[in-house]
């Protein structure tokens, strides 16, 4: 018998084809899965140093939340409910009047409650003070692919949003220099584009060229809002999506945010280009309008999903996955007739494996899978509003929440078992998330 560093015993798997499997069993060793099986057959080859018996429950890929604001865990409750614009009268203000011990207790906070959702990765579109999200995913277990805040231009005052464009490159390059890699390889350092309101042509020229030379990725928000759209017909003579073609900045290698003011002519282009985009469907829906999902599959394209941040909503990727199939059941299925607009396990496939892709990790995440790294989570699917169902991949979509996760892995690791976090004083971490928010609405005057 061989010896594995964990084994998760008698569980049904969320197959790499969306389908549940039953009576298997999971070895992992290291950081990856080694085996998956049979039950009686994994069980009978490997011994586990740390054993899960996971009886009934479901083991899936960990979820990937493509386009989050991590330090947002302080302005939650703040933003719903408001007028415009929440960009200049509060977004503004509250992240120019951060400090590091501000973004270092939010960015605790935010891994903290991702884990307990079941979301072992997530992509941060840029902050400031980025070296303590770094740390925090480092100390936390997380995976991620964090930017600093990469803007040259606008007229608000922005304190370190804003920055010369030598010093966003700078800035992003010596964050790649102090932590790519850092954690067993779970934190990438990306490049930021803030928006093309607020970064010149010079600046995102620049950033092409590093993410290049580094072999890094470039997240931005592409199309959320309409005076977006505008700024680049009347600047540049073109939308957004085609003057980021005409940068050089459409590649495989670019994520993008929201994606709501999409012509079917850019999702074409954005398709050539194997771009990945993000959708964030509670943000999109209550803000900007809503972004055309069945445009990018039907073009082949494996979008993301998101939460955008905590000040308007959980980080629970089973909200805003009702909330996308909801929209697009109203905006496209329901005039035509069309019940299968968008899919329940389309919808889980966006969870995880275009997530996954998002991050440049679709080779080894978002699967259940011999090889792949080992970020698995382990939901327990007995509960009355789960069993018993005769379709158990819709209930999950339909029914399933955050708290039915019961244990968290991440790069092999279990960092939450039986709903509790194994190595963080949750307490703590709420405690002092709640001194620091105090202290930054002061300053900030929001």
């Amino acid at each position: 018998m061989k010896q594995c560093d964990l084994l998760i015993k008698n569980c049904s798997i969320l197959t790499p084809d969306f389908q549940i499997r039953k009576d298997c069993s999971v070895a992992v060793s290291d950081t990856r899965i080694c085996q998956v099986g049979d039950a009686r057959t994994v069980n009978g080859a490997w011994q586990g140093k740390e054993v899960i018996d996971a009886e009934g429950n479901l083991v899936m890929p960990g979820f990937v939340d493509g386009h989050t604001h991590t330090c947002q865990q302080l302005l939650r409750g703040r933003t719903a409910d408001e007028y415009p614009m929440i960009w200049t009268r509060f977004l503004v203000p509250f992240e120019s009047n951060l400090s590091p011990e501000d973004v270092r207790a939010s960015a605790r906070l935010h891994c903290a409650e991702m884990i307990k959702a079941g979301i072992t990765s997530f992509a941060d579109a840029g902050g400031v003070h980025m070296e303590e999200v770094a740390e925090a995913v480092v100390e936390t277990g997380m995976r991620a692919a964090i930017c600093p805040s990469t803007m040259d231009m606008g007229n608000v005052v922005c304190g370190e949003m804003k920055r010369s464009t030598q010093d966003c490159i700078r800035v992003t390059e010596e964050l790649h220099k102090g932590y790519q890699g850092a954690g067993n390889g779970r934190v990438d350092i990306w490049f930021g584009i803030r928006q093309l309101m607020t970064c010149s042509k010079e600046l995102i020229e620049k950033i092409v060229e590093k993410a290049q030379e580094l072999d890094t990725g470039i997240h931005m928000h592409l199309c959320e809002h309409k005076d977006e759209v505008s700024y680049c017909l009347q600047n540049y003579g073109l939308r957004p999506a085609e003057f980021m073609e005409e940068m050089g900045a459409l590649s495989p290698r670019l994520l993008t945010a929201h994606n709501v003011l999409l012509t079917e002519t850019d999702i074409t282009l954005m398709a050539k280009w194997e771009v990945h985009p993000v959708f964030c469907p509670i943000a999109n829906l209550t803000n900007h309008g809503f972004p055309k999902v069945p445009s990018f599959l039907e073009r082949g394209v494996l979008p993301g999903i998101g939460c955008d941040g905590a000040s308007h909503i959980a980080l629970d990727l089973f909200t805003q996955a009702r909330a996308l199939k909801a929209g697009v059941m109203a905006q496209w299925g329901l005039p035509v007739f069309d019940p299968k607009a968008l899919p329940n396990a389309k919808l889980l496939e966006m969870m995880t494996m275009g997530g996954a892709r998002a991050i440049r990790h679709g080779e080894e995440l978002g699967a259940v899978e011999e090889g792949r790294k080992a970020d698995l989570i382990v939901l327990d699917v007995k509960g009355p509003h789960m069993s018993p169902s005769q379709r158990p991949v819709n209930t999950l979509v339909s029914a399933g929440n955050s708290h039915d996760v019961l244990h968290t892995i991440i790069d092999g690791r279990v960092v939450m078992k039986n709903r509790q976090l194994v190595d963080l004083d949750e307490e703590e971490i709420i405690a002092k998330a709640g001194e620091h928010m105090e202290a930054v609405i002061a300053r900030s005057g929001i």
